[in-house]
């Protein structure tokens, strides 16, 4: 019997890629085959409406601030709710995956915190030094680090109420930390030690890294480099980039050492988490890769969502593309947006000689939720949106800024290739105007596209840029993104005409040792990506489909990858086996002892 309990920030809406891979987790049939009870963590604030709260598809049983107990759920939760002044909010949230249609139900537990017992907030804070060697004095300006440090215990006590899994010799319980929040809910699990009760730290990303890539202009090119020849001369982060323990969120991910397993999303991610320390140079860190959609279509499914990107470009723009390409996004800089119109610069000569055209749309924004349908009208019919932009609100914001100027600059010279910049959350006409096709669906935009963009300079994953997949689309996208690891396990190590990998780490020559490739700058960068952006254009140009028969292939190529990384696959071949390891390892080290 295996209860997995996962805490996260998304515990009740899904905001980004831990969303995601929940959902994709827990509707599938091989996870729910596996696991008997999933009980997802999260936190609430009093004061929050109920649907704000518990999001569109729960279901509430326990709140006393709401005056609901449906089940005497008090006896179990009151006793906790007392001891550390909290309040617990329990119910059930209900799951449902958009591409297979298959469902799902978990238990949901909030824990709000905000007038904690002093007392107890301290014991805690001493606990995590005396044991884990977490400094908390040194955090405690971070609202974040507490707000998660306090719903460690709580929450732990709360789950072992639930589960009585001190009674109950045939119940496993996992506790899993995604990312550094539930990082003081997996130290308490272990602080406890009870022998059926395991830690797992899920990392979705190497949280002390990416501000590495992010922050140098080398980016990916310096940082990746620098932790290859580092690890040659057996050295970790703090030796080649120095103390990170100004960071709270490395303080917690490091401490992930004395979890009983690490999950990793990505190859490079494995590789990010040995780097830390020489604690994790053999530390029990497992490969789980992400899962990705995997939804079979008809050609003429595919050919009819194309030809609304088709009119809509022609709507735009006045011509009718021969081929679209898409990068659906968060508008952040670790998704090296630039090197898209590097690529298009490269790829608009060989379409013009060709006489072809094509249309790049890049779905992206800063607002959390976009504009609303009327301001996107409204900009539509007053200067000819999202063709046209204009600083400020509700148009650009801004990182969205510096994005339309270099779109701006690709269209003034280009031939045969544009780039349209809907800075929008949404895909439908009623979020973005009248000139979109009517029956325009977000599908569309996943369906109808030749290639989708996605060469990241920090991607642990990328679930987004390998989506269109299975709809026959190319994937393009930077070698140092997870899911490049993932399809060569589904393609056997082969090279397939349905994804591109662009290299922007390989320098060649001349940068031999620790010190010359910290020295890695924007020029280097700027060389390798010049010169790779030209490779990736000529590679896409004559990779793209001509004719419906090699569509067709296409399609069916990408459907028979996607299915080799569903999430049922992902379940079955990596997480639950994960999870059968770090039980195998206790009971050996438990035999060892005795």
């Amino acid at each position: 019997m295996k209860t997995v309990v996962h805490v996260t920030h998304e515990a009740t809406h899904k905001v980004g890629g831990i969303g995601t891979v929940l959902e994709g987790l827990l509707t599938s049939a091989d996870y729910q085959a596996g696991v008997n009870r999933s009980i997802l963590v999260g936190t609430w604030l009093l004061g929050t409406p109920l649907t704000e709260r518990l999001g569109s598809d729960s279901e509430l049983l326990y709140c006393v601030c709401d005056g609901v107990d449906r089940g005497n759920w008090r006896r179990v939760f009151r006793p906790i709710e007392d001891f550390y002044h909290v309040w617990i909010t329990y119910g059930l949230r209900r799951f449902r995956d958009r591409a297979t249609g298959r469902t799902a139900e978990a238990e949901l537990l909030l824990i709000e915190a905000t007038e904690m017992d002093p007392a107890r907030l301290n014991y805690i804070k001493a606990t995590i030094y005396q044991r884990f060697g977490i400094p908390s004095g040194n955090y405690e300006m971070y609202s974040d680090y507490i707000h998660w440090l306090k719903i460690g215990d709580p929450a732990y006590d709360a789950v072992m109420a639930l589960t009585d899994a001190q009674l109950d010799d045939d119940q496993d319980v996992f506790f899993v930390s995604h990312e550094y929040m539930g990082m003081a809910t997996a130290l308490k699990a272990e602080t406890e030690g009870e022998p059926n009760v395991y830690s797992i730290f899920y990392a979705h990303e190497t949280a002390t890294v990416r501000p590495h890539v992010e922050n140098h202009e080398g980016h990916d090119t310096r940082f990746y480099n620098l932790m290859w020849e580092a690890k040659k001369a057996n050295l970790h982060i703090g030796d080649v980039l120095g103390n990170q323990w100004h960071s709270y969120r490395h303080a917690l991910i490091d401490r992930s050492q004395y979890c009983d397993a690490v999950f990793a999303v990505g190859d490079e991610v494995v590789e990010e988490m040995r780097f830390l320390s020489p604690a994790f140079d053999n530390a029990p860190i497992r490969l789980v890769y992400n899962g990705i959609p995997c939804a079979e279509i008809t050609l003429k499914d595919k050919k009819a969502s194309k030809e609304k990107l088709v009119q809509y470009s022609e709507n735009l723009y006045g011509f009718r593309p021969d081929y679209v390409f898409t990068h659906v996004t968060r508008l952040v800089t670790s998704k090296g947006l630039w090197r898209d119109i590097r690529v298009l610069f490269h790829l608009d000569k060989l379409l013009a000689e060709a006489g072809k055209s094509a249309v790049l749309y890049l779905l992206t924004t800063e607002i959390g939720r976009g504009r609303t349908g009327d301001e996107a009208r409204w900009m539509e019919g007053e200067y000819g949106w999202p063709r046209y932009h204009r600083t400020g609100y509700p148009d650009l914001l801004g990182g969205e800024v510096t994005l339309n100027g270099f779109v701006e600059g690709f269209n003034l010279h280009s031939r045969a290739a544009k780039v349209v910049f809907v800075n929008q959350f949404g895909w439908s006409r009623d979020r973005c105007g009248n000139r979109m096709p009517e029956d325009m669906e977000f599908h569309d935009i996943r369906k109808g596209s030749d290639a989708e963009f996605g060469q990241s300079i920090y991607e642990p994953f990328g679930i987004a840029q390998v989506e269109p997949l299975s709809f026959g689309a190319i994937c393009v996208v930077s070698n140092v993104c997870g899911c490049v690891g993932f399809v060569k396990e589904a393609t056997g190590g082969k090279e397939v005409p349905n994804v591109i990998v662009a290299d922007y780490t390989t320098l060649g020559g001349g940068h031999i040792d620790v010190h010359s490739v910290s020295q890695i700058g924007l020029a280097e960068r700027d060389w390798l990506e010049n010169e790779q952006s030209e490779k990736v254009a000529a590679q896409l140009f004559e990779r793209l489909p001509k004719n419906d028969k090699e569509i067709g292939a296409m399609l069916k190529r990408g459907y028979q990858i996607a299915q080799k990384m569903s999430w049922d696959v992902v379940a079955r071949d990596y997480f639950l086996p994960g999870l059968d390891e770090v039980v195998e390892r206790r009971h050996k080290a438990d035999d060892g002892d005795a």
